[in-house]
Formats: structure tokens, sequence, C-alpha cells
């Protein structure tokens, strides 16, 4: 590959990983215009790898396209907030279930060594949020990584990520769920290959989750504001 074009698509996949970033955290506000210009400003990359970055992110569902109109960020409603979850639950446990049908002994020791890693920030007195996202997704990745299928595991991907966005609101601003005795819970049946449990603790994970969420966007607009600001 000639060096020039080496070098953008490196700013691409730059600017792919920050707006990903600050969609999901909220930084780039749901709702809110991304301007091509204001984002190369922001970010110190050329327009083009900009404009790559944000049709790939269209593509995957974190960015909406108005035609000629530019790009804005995917509305927070409870709409949207159901239908992600919802589905989310379809895709992920049907995923957990054949990986654990299909896991072997080094993928329970890889599920151990995720939970071992997120167990400690989890039982840290001052948490780290930034730390304890990566450490959990590292965890929930573990979980369903003897999936066989790519398809369950690219939407899953793309699910996942939707979540993110609404579960970022649920950890920072809902506190009071015993995160820990979730992720334990879900640990305990994955390796004991109890299917049911495992799928029905994943279920009810993920839906509380939405149900954080939704008694946030019930407050009304203020608090929303409040939350995303």
């Amino acid at each position: 590959m000639p060096r020039h074009k080496e070098a953008a698509s490196t700013l691409s996949d730059r600017a792919y990983e920050w707006l990903k970033r600050d969609i999901i955290r909220g930084a780039c506000p749901p709702s809110g215009r991304l301007a091509v210009k204001q984002l190369s400003d922001h970010y110190g990359i050329g327009a083009s790898p900009i404009r790559e970055a944000l049709a790939r992110l269209a593509g995957e569902g974190l960015v909406v396209a108005l035609g000629q109109r530019g790009f804005r960020v995917p509305p927070i409603n409870l709409e949207d907030l159901w239908d992600v979850t919802d589905t989310r639950v379809l895709i992920e446990c049907q995923a957990l279930k054949q990986s654990i049908e299909h896991g072997g002994d080094d993928w329970e020791a890889d599920v151990v060594a995720a939970y071992h890693q997120l167990e400690k920030i989890e039982g840290a007195p001052t948490g780290d949020f930034a730390k304890w996202e990566r450490r959990n997704q590292a965890f929930h990745e573990a979980l369903v990584a003897a999936c066989p299928s790519r398809w369950l595991q690219r939407m899953r991907d793309i699910l996942h990520d939707q979540h993110r966005r609404y579960r970022f609101l649920s950890s920072r601003y809902a506190p009071g769920r015993d995160i820990a005795a979730e992720h334990r819970a879900l640990r305990d049946a994955a390796l004991a290959g109890d299917v049911g449990t495992a799928t029905d603790v994943l279920r009810v994970h993920i839906e509380r989750t939405a149900h954080a969420v939704e008694g946030l966007l019930t407050e009304g607009a203020d608090s929303l504001e409040e939350a995303t600001s």
C-alpha cells in the first residue's frame, strides 16, 4: 500500500475511534449535529478522514446520515432504549448459549482471568469508570468468545456499542445496583455450564440497565440534559 494511502487509512481509523468514544460517552450530545468542519478542528484531523469515519459509524447505527444535510448523533429515548435492549438480549443470550456449549478449557481460563481483572476494580473503594468499562467489556467478550457464529458475533458487537450509550448513563447517574454480584452470578453459571441460569442472569443484567435509564428519561428533559452534559 502506498504510504499516503496508509496514512489516510490510519487517520480515518483514528477519527472513527475518537468519534465512537465521544458518541458513546455523551461528549457528542444525543440528537446533536456532527459538523465535519467543527469535528476536523476539534480532533485535528482533515475533513476526508472525518467523513469516512462518520460514514462508517452511520453503517453501525451510531451516527444518523441526513443525506446532503450532514450527520447527527442518534437520539436517546425510551423507544430506542427498549428496541436496543430487547434485541441485544436475543442476540447476546444466544451467543452466550453457543459459547458455553462450545467452550473448552481455554475459554474457561479466559473467562476466569477476565472476571478476576473486573472483580479487582469493582471491589476498589474508588472507581475508575473508564478502566471499569474496559474490563467490563473484556469480561462480556470473554463469555461469548467461544460462540462459533460470526454473524452472531458481528451483530452482538454492534448492539453492544449501541447499548453502551445507555449503560454509560446507567453507571454514572443511576447508582445503587450490585453489579459485582450480577457479574459473579453470570461467571458462576457460565463456568458451571448452566445455560438456562446463565442466559437468565444475562437477560436480567442487561434489562436492569434499561430500567435504570428509563427512570432517568422519565424524570424529564432537565434530568436528561444534566446527565448528558
